[in-house]
């Protein structure tokens, strides 16, 4: 079957489709994104500005548009932490599925902390053991942990590197008093993720999204051109070099850097600040990347149930 999915994340919405067959690897037929920086639109009282609904709407719209000309048996929508945390997400919401034709399902924060831990399982399979995996999205830090396909811990914090920029750093490059602040705030979160975690060991520490991409790449990982099964990781090590020059440069310095995107630049410190408190706090020398997450995870959920498993 050919299948259609819209993700709609708290940078962009991506429109991936893709040919599925039961059993077989599901290949990639088009691939599009549109930047809408969603985290970035929340106005005051927590709503979603119009400006940012009405570029949802048309994001959505388009992609949904996109999907039915190349042919697409099967759509799946699903929206994460911008939307889900607007007051105004089921206005919103009714608006999309009026206007643009689409029912967007919004997934919790442990939805999306056991979908990405689904799908990293069957990236690496049985033999990397028990697992911790880190997701890094512009809203929220995903946490799962376990040894089966499904999690035995799986929590999301407000920890998204969008968020956090908003929040916590307004000049830029910010300024040493500002960091300082953001730092406390997430080692204080995270506090209650080894909570959570208690005694748990993982045989393989695995992080996955742009923000860890872009700072592994800044560290020396291969480009993304090499493929996406070259293995890359990021030592604590490697990304505390990486943040000490970071934190100096303008995002517009940044988005020249290789790796790092123009629409992602100003939030990479305190992505980066989030990923090297949460390496050191878990105390994981270094994490392997994958290249596949929650978009993935959704799409093999929906193919384990079309085949009844």
């Amino acid at each position: 079957m050919r299948l259609g999915v819209i993700d709609v994340g708290s940078n962009t919405v991506h429109l991936l489709v893709l040919d599925a067959h039961p059993g077989a690897h599901p290949w990639p037929v088009t691939s599009m994104k549109w930047t809408l920086r969603l985290a970035e639109q929340i106005g005051p009282g927590g709503t979603l500005t119009a400006a940012g609904a009405d570029a949802l709407v048309d994001a959505v719209r388009e992609a949904h548009a996109e999907s039915e000309r190349i042919g697409a048996d099967d759509l799946l929508a699903f929206a994460t932490s911008a939307v889900r945390e607007a007051t105004n997400s089921a206005t919103v919401l009714d608006r999309v599925r009026a206007e643009a034709g689409v029912d967007l399902q919004v997934l919790t924060g442990v939805d999306e902390a056991r979908l990405t831990f689904f799908a990293v399982r069957r990236w690496f399979g049985w033999s990397a053991g028990t697992l911790l995996v880190l997701d890094i999205g512009g809203g929220s830090l995903e946490v799962a942990c376990g040894i089966d396909e499904s999690p035995d811990v799986a929590l999301s914090v407000p920890l998204g590197a969008g968020r956090l920029t908003r929040e916590w750093l307004s000049a830029d490059p910010p300024s040493a008093a500002e960091l300082a602040g953001l730092t406390e705030h997430v080692g204080g979160l995270l506090d209650d993720v080894l909570a959570e975690l208690g005694s748990v060991r993982p045989d393989r520490a695995v992080a996955t999204s742009k923000t860890f991409r872009s700072l592994a790449r800044l560290a020396g990982a291969a480009p993304s051109g090499a493929g996406i099964r070259v293995p890359r990781s990021l030592t604590r090590t490697g990304l505390h070099q990486v943040l000490g020059f970071v934190r100096r440069i303008p995002s517009a310095g940044l988005a020249e850097l290789d790796g790092v995107s123009a629409a992602r630049a100003h939030q990479l410190l305190a992505g980066g600040v989030v990923a090297e408190q949460a390496l050191s706090r878990l105390e994981l020398a270094a994490v392997d990347l994958c290249p596949w997450a929650l978009r993935e995870g959704v799409i093999l959920r929906r193919l384990d149930w079309l085949r009844g498993t």
